[in-house]
């Protein structure tokens, strides 16, 4: 079973509530259709004005039936949730007034509707960029319980059987943290690898990636890679990770027996962390062109509820195959 496939069987085993911030956009619109009767969640809420998701609809001859529509200016839930987002922001200068104005934008709505778990999972960014979805899931939503940093990740597939996961791998932070600190890059590895968990459905065995392998070369870049290995031993995570390694090393057990003997990640990698955004966005790009392989994401992690974030240039697919992967998710304890 393909990626894709067993993302939708998951989701679709125990349906779950989505609400889709971008209800007015015509790809939004067909994406909530197909969910519902593919039946990947168990109720989709569009937010919009009510007469424009309507309009937009009957421009594309879909029928809305069976799909909830949620105006966030008129809705019975405004005062209590601008209630809520005060009692959140108001040590951050937010007044009531302030509050009831800024909980009316449809990606602050939707965070507080997981929130207040009147949905569990949202996807947007099909017209919004990603640090406009980040900032709404991390003011209202927050991140998961000792996790301070919000990344990503990419689920690398098609790979030869002897890699990761019958030729899967989880690869991180490959698009949100430009150059993480070292607390930074251990929050990363702990988030990539739950996204291991419920991704691929094993247990993580993570590579710290650098351009040196266990003291071979010596540069800032190298020893924050050193202390986030040092951090993550005193949290005690409960899975296995070594570093700092080279590519090779982490991949080829020979090389590693030559450079790190002894390591507990020998020949198990499923989970390669890359030092910063610009060796993981080119990382994970020469993997999926020259190798010909199929990666999916970025999904994010770390937040506190299932979130995910679009390419404003994805297709139907592309983001019914993201809210599969993030209806999904509500079934593993994030």
């Amino acid at each position: 079973m393909d990626f894709v496939t067993e993302m939708k069987a998951k989701a679709a085993s125990s349906p779950k509530k989505l609400v889709l911030p971008e209800g007015t956009e015509e790809r939004i619109i067909k994406t909530a259709r197909i969910l519902i009767d593919e039946k990947l969640a168990s109720k989709v809420t569009l937010l919009g004005k009510i007469a424009d998701v309507q309009e937009a609809a009957k421009a594309e001859g879909i029928d809305l039936k069976g799909i909830d529509i949620v105006c966030t200016e008129t809705n019975a839930n405004l005062d209590k949730y601008a209630d809520t987002y005060y009692e959140l922001r108001k040590n951050k200068g937010v007044t009531p007034e302030q509050a009831k104005i800024d909980i009316t934008d449809t990606l602050r709505w939707a965070a507080m509707m997981l929130y207040l778990q009147d949905a569990d999972a949202m996807v947007a960014g099909a017209l919004h960029t990603t640090g406009d979805v980040l900032r709404a899931g991390l003011s209202i939503v927050g991140t998961a319980p000792g996790i301070k940093t919000a990344s990503s990740c990419f689920v690398m597939t098609g790979m030869e059987p002897q890699y990761g996961k019958d030729g899967a791998m989880i690869f991180s932070d490959c698009a949100v943290v430009p150059n993480p600190f070292a607390e930074q890059l251990a929050d990363i590895t702990e988030c990539a690898a739950q996204s291991c968990r419920e991704f691929l459905s094993t247990e993580p065995v993570a590579a710290l990636l650098s351009f040196s392998t266990k003291g071979s070369a010596k540069h800032d870049d190298v020893s924050k890679v050193q202390n986030t290995v040092e951090i993550l031993e005193k949290r005690n995570p409960g899975f296995l990770f070594d570093g700092e390694l080279q590519a090779d090393s982490a991949l080829v057990p020979s090389v590693l027996d030559k450079k790190a003997p002894g390591s507990p990640v020998r020949g198990k990698v499923n989970v390669m962390i890359f030092p910063d955004l610009n060796s993981g966005n080119i990382g994970y790009k020469l993997v999926q062109r020259l190798g010909k392989v199929q990666a999916y994401g970025p999904f994010l992690q770390g937040f506190a509820k299932p979130i995910s974030d679009l390419s404003r240039g994805a297709s139907v697919d592309d983001i019914v195959t993201t809210c599969a992967v993030t209806l999904a998710r509500c079934q593993t304890t994030v």
